[in-house]
């Protein structure tokens, strides 16, 4: 969940990223808005491991099947389509929103390969940053105003919680945990033709129940084993997502996002 990769190998939904300073951007003000077009038409979002019981209401959580694997919040099924939002970005149903949705277009970044410090920057193709009328100053003469420090605040709570969420993952494959997932789901008008997802990974159950006594009680008191639970209890929502898909005419195509085999 690392979130300072230089250009241009820039995370989802950055174009660019700028670094922030008092001279270049004195006259800044960011604005809030309840359409988050970087958002419409995503399927997969990033999530840190504290988001699950929150997020595991409403998405499934799966994990990409990358090496280093990174927890995913389902907002679809297919590349394109995000059951929650309209085309603009606007919520069109209840869900809880990603913090990596939430953080755009604010990063913290390493503004040279050998620096371990990281700086406030943005996107700066986005919308929400620049020289308005309107919103919230990011400078009170060469300080920061109280809602940059807010930026900086929420970008640095998210760093730590990718830090904890990668120890999370870590710790799943050091048990062996993370196996090649696959659902099916039965089509009301094709009982015998299921759509099968590949191209994730889940938790093993079976595994999980081999796990002895006295890590799954270090496990409960550190709180690891609820995330895992979490995760598990919303794979069922992958059933509720596929439906959402077909209502709004956007229902799976022969080869889904997800499959690969």
């Amino acid at each position: 969940m690392a979130s300072a990769p230089p250009a241009p190998n820039l995370p989802l939904f950055y174009n660019d990223l700028m670094p922030l300073n008092s001279r270049d951007h004195a006259n800044y003000r960011a604005r809030s808005t309840d359409k988050a077009g970087w958002f419409a038409n995503v399927h997969a979002i990033p999530l840190t491991a504290e988001e699950f019981p929150s997020a595991q209401r409403f998405t499934p959580i799966i994990f990409s099947a990358e090496e280093n694997p990174v927890p995913l919040a389902l907002f679809g099924l297919n590349e394109g389509v995000n059951v929650f939002t309209d085309d603009e970005g606007k919520l069109n149903a209840a869900v809880y929103v990603p913090a990596y949705v939430r953080r755009y277009p604010w990063m913290l970044a390493k503004l040279t390969p050998d620096s371990d410090e990281l700086s406030l920057c943005f996107d700066p193709t986005s919308d929400l940053v620049g020289e308005f009328e309107e919103g919230d100053a990011l400078f009170d003469g060469d300080q920061p105003s109280a809602a940059c420090q807010n930026a900086l605040e929420f970008c640095r709570t998210f760093e730590e919680a990718g830090m904890k969420t990668q120890s999370f993952v870590e710790e799943l494959n050091k048990h062996g945990l993370l196996m090649d997932g696959e659902l099916s789901i039965q089509r009301p008008d094709k009982p015998d033709e299921p759509f099968i997802y590949r191209g994730f990974k889940m938790v093993d159950q079976e595994k999980l129940a081999a796990v002895r006594g006295d890590q799954l009680r270090t496990w409960n008191q550190n709180g690891m084993l609820s995330l895992i639970y979490a995760h598990l209890f919303s794979l069922d929502l992958t059933r509720e997502i596929f439906g959402m898909q077909v209502a709004m005419g956007k229902g799976p195509v022969p080869s889904p996002a997800l499959q690969t085999a």
